[in-house]
Order: structure tokens, then sequence, then C-alpha cells
């Protein structure tokens, strides 16, 4: 008779059971961001994709034909079955594995674009058999599907599972954005769409595309065609169409995300001077022209017929409901050296105080939105300015360290405006080591404030400034880093406090990302099942 050694075997069975459980734990809670609610069984059921479909629930109001469900069944069915071109995982098609993901939603708003009320709440059941996915609206079932595609893991012989699973779901702000700036680089229309599928799988639901700034005009307008014919990087290559920015919005939407462009003045308009002659200001050294030019001219009523213009044509062609118009980094010296303008402000009663001159722009500038029915979104400067906006507008944050931003915040809330916070999520800038931590552990509402205070904080938003960005690192750079900050967005704070819990979820998640073909730069030293295959 063999000897058994039990130390041994109680080791080996330790690190087996520990080996189980630790697998356990990463495909059953690896969702990202992480659900508000969510119970778990170790009962679990093989998924065949040959035997696996969704469905319409009886009750739904959205049925078969609703753009945005039907393409969304088509991407999931892909994603939560990669290798089904392969045959892997594969099994013999029989009754016993035929499993449905039932979608219900309670209103039928399948051709709308989703918007700043729009409920992304919904509730998943995986048991036996068959998922419930209940949701308000369309856009809540984006977010489920993510989730759902998320649960589903292979075991070593390339078998899909999913855990008997319950949820209950919903975003905690309503605004989670990404900036994405293609004037200091191009970024090619695949670029972008390679974006949006990442956003959705963090659950961001607002591309800011700030589309325009000083070195390039690459929005290609109907009214105005030489601002990129002259403006742009090159009139033909690097451009976007209106077939371009169609493709895009469309894009989005079926994504559950809105598109919120940016065309930023009266700073960062060097490249719109290129096209529209007499709407920058000549800037003069000595009393004689010096042949530069500085912001857009305030004192010309024609630089006002010209925003108007525009901006009905952006209003046309963006539907969402919100424009940022920006208001930043405006620099008076140009505006100062020039003698029609210093002439204005004597007439305006301004004296030498070049902010008034700016907020007289820039309150011109938002009542031509609204006029238009458009929500403006301006960076804080224009509040740091004092100028006289109307109290629907939206205040964006982005200067300074936490100090800083937490006073701002206190300020800007305690005026009675809504804010969207940037400042601590500028992920362009890249640190040695898991900086990702930065972005996890910000607090969007830990200032001094009222709760009324705090509930004007309505989201947050990444931003990727172009300056040392092009589509060759844009992906590496944005991910998973830029998941942090989805999931502080996403989920409850409290639940979501421990960078040491989160580390194991997001190198999970990272490899997810990989396995979808997104060039996710890893956390730290590992590997990932499947490694990315792009290169």
């Amino acid at each position: 008779m063999t000897k058994v050694n039990s130390r041994r075997f109680s080791r080996t069975r330790f690190y087996f059971l520990s080996l189980i459980v630790f697998q356990f734990c990463l495909t059953v809670e690896g969702v990202w961001p992480l659900p508000q609610s969510t119970t778990t069984s170790a009962e679990r059921y093989a998924l065949n994709p040959q035997d696996f479909n969704f469905n319409y629930g009886k009750y739904s109001s959205a049925q078969q034909g609703c753009s945005v469900l039907d393409a969304a069944f088509e991407r999931y069915f892909s994603l939560i079955f990669p290798d089904l071109t392969s045959g892997n995982g594969v099994l013999p098609s029989n009754e016993e594995n035929k499993f449905s993901l039932v979608v219900s939603v309670d209103q039928e708003d399948c051709e709308s674009y989703p918007n700043e009320d729009s409920s992304e709440r919904y509730r998943l059941s995986v048991s036996a058999r068959q998922a419930a996915l209940n949701a308000e609206t369309v856009w809540g079932a984006l977010r489920g599907l993510e989730t759902f595609s998320q649960l589903v893991y292979q075991d070593d012989f390339g078998t899909f599972f999913v855990n008997k699973t319950e949820i209950e779901d919903f975003p905690r702000f309503q605004f989670r954005g990404m900036l994405l700036d293609t004037s200091r680089h191009y970024l090619p229309l695949q670029a972008i769409l390679r974006t949006l599928d990442a956003m959705a799988y963090s659950k961001f639901n607002v591309f800011h595309w700030h589309i325009v700034d000083d070195p390039s005009f690459p929005y290609q307008s109907r009214t105005f065609p030489d601002l990129s014919s002259k403006g742009a990087f090159h009139p033909m290559t690097h451009i976007y169409t209106q077939s371009d920015v169609r493709r895009v919005i469309s894009h989005a939407r079926l994504r559950g995300i809105r598109v919120l462009p940016e065309f930023d003045s009266p700073g960062h308009t060097q490249s719109w001077g290129k096209g529209q002659s007499d709407l920058l200001t000549p800037c003069y050294r000595g009393g004689t022209l010096s042949g530069t030019f500085g912001p857009v001219n305030p004192a010309l009523d024609s630089s006002y017929w010209f925003m108007a213009q525009l901006f009905k044509e952006v209003s046309s062609v963006f539907p969402d409901s919100y424009i940022h118009l920006g208001g930043d980094e405006v620099d008076f010296t140009c505006w100062k050296s020039n003698p029609d303008v210093r002439v204005f402000m004597q007439k305006m009663g301004f004296g030498t105080d070049y902010t008034k001159l700016e907020s007289y722009y820039i309150e011109n500038i938002v009542n031509i939105t609204s006029a238009l029915n458009k929500t403006s979104i301006v960076w804080q400067d224009v509040f740091d300015y004092n100028e006289h906006i109307p109290k629907d507008t939206v205040l964006h944050i982005w200067r300074g360290v936490p100090a800083d931003y937490k006073a701002e915040l206190s300020r800007i809330t305690k005026s009675g405006h809504r804010v969207v916070l940037a400042a601590p999520w500028y992920i362009n800038h890249i640190a040695y080591g898991q900086d990702w931590q930065n972005s996890y552990t910000v607090q969007p509402q830990n200032f001094s404030g009222t709760e009324e205070q705090k509930k004007l904080v309505i989201g947050g938003e990444v931003c990727m400034w172009g300056e040392y960005v092009d589509a060759t690192n844009l992906s590496p750079r944005l991910w998973p880093r830029a998941s942090a900050a989805a999931e502080r967005l996403w989920s409850d704070e409290k639940q979501t406090s421990s960078v040491g819990k989160a580390l194991p979820r997001l190198q999970d998640f990272r490899c997810k990302l990989l396995r979808r073909g997104v060039r996710a730069e890893p956390l730290f030293v590992g590997h990932c099942r499947h490694e990315y295959q792009g290169v």
C-alpha cells in the first residue's frame, strides 16, 4: 500500500480549492464597473452558442425592429461568444442547452437619441436556461447587455458558462464623459468609432468631441466650407465630412452614447481665422499691425453674425441638447493692443477690465445657443470671470489640484449651477506605475457644501488632450486607465473605495478588453489567457 503524505495532500487540496475560489471571484464578480447590487451563486449554466438566443419580452414596449436593440443583439452575440468562428466552446445542440436572454423595456424609444434625462437603470436575473433583463429604456437595456456579456466566461476546455446571478444596477452620475481632441492631432474616423466601442464596455455615455482648436479646423462646415479647406491640416484627408459626423453620431447612439460637440471661443480659434477673414482680432505692436491675430474680435457685429450662423448649423447637425462653448484660456494681450477694441471698451463702460469684455462676448454666444434651444456647457473660466450666464448653463471644472477644484466645486454649486468635474481625470498626463489609482480614488462630491449643492455635480469626464496623442497611442493611453474613472462615476463609492480590491477586477477587465480587440496597456506584471492578437 502506498503511504500518502497527508500534509502534502492537504496543502495540494488547499491550493486547488483556492484556485477554484479565485477563479470563481474573477468570473462571477468580474463586472466593470461594479453594479450597485449583485447576488451570485456557485450554480452555473453551460451556454452553447448554437442554442443561445436573444428575445424580446412578451410585454416589452420594444419589439423586433427596434434599431438600437436589434443591432445590440447582433453585436453582443459576438462579444459573448468570441471564439464561435473557430468552433471552440460549441456543444452538441439539444433542448437542455437552450438558453434565452429575454429583454423587456418600459419605453419604446428605439429611434430616439439618449439625453441628459435618459434612465440607464436595469435589472438582470440569470437562472437555468434563461436570463431576464428588464429596463425602463433601451439605454438601460444596453447597459444590462454589457453586464451580461461580462458575466459569461470559459473554462479551460473552452465551454462557456454563466453563474446564477441577480443584479440591480443604475449609474451614480448621469454624465460620464470622455473628451477626444481631434485638432492637435487628427484622429481617423475608425479610431473614433473604436473608442466609442470601448466607451460602451465601461458604460461611458457622453463623447465630448473637442473637434476644433488653434492647430486645425477639421470639421467640414456646409455654411462656411473655407473653415476646413483652409484651416484643416489637409483639406481632403484630415477633415470630418458631414457623412463622417453622421456616422459618429449614429455609432454612438446605438451604444447609448451622446455626442457633445465643442466649438471653443473666443480663444483657441487661430485655425478659424484662416478660413474666415475679419473674425479674429488683429494684434498691434507699438501702434502698428504686427501681422498676428488674437481671439475672436468681440467688438464687431459681424463676429456674432458668424457665430449665429455656425451654431445654427451645428445645432442641426448634432442632435444632443448640449453644446460646449469653451470659453477658457483667453489671452487679453491682443485685445489690449488693438485701438478699435479699446474704443469699444470705453463705449461699453468696461474701462480697462477685459474680463468684462470676455463676459460680454460669452453672454452673447450663450444667448445665441439658448435661442436654438440648446443648453450651454462652458469651462470654469467663464464662472471665474463673474460672467452673467443663465442658471441652466453647465460649468466644466478643469483646473487645479484637489484643494483647488474642491473649492471651485463649492463656489459654483453655491451659485446654483450644475457642474461636470474633469480636473482630476486629465489622463493624457502619464506617470510611471499604476497611475490609474489616482483616477480611482477621486471623490467627486467630497467638498464643502450642502447636500443640495452636491446634487448639482452631474458627473465627470476623462480628458485625452492631443498634444502627444494620435491614433498610434490613443487606445493604450486611454485603456484601462479611463475605466478607473468609469467605475468612480457609475458605481457606489463605498463599495469601490479600495484600490487593492479593484486591481484584480481591473486586470480581469483589461483582459476582456484585449480579447475584444482593444489595445489596453498592462496594469502590472502578469498575463492574459487571450493576449492581444491585433498586431
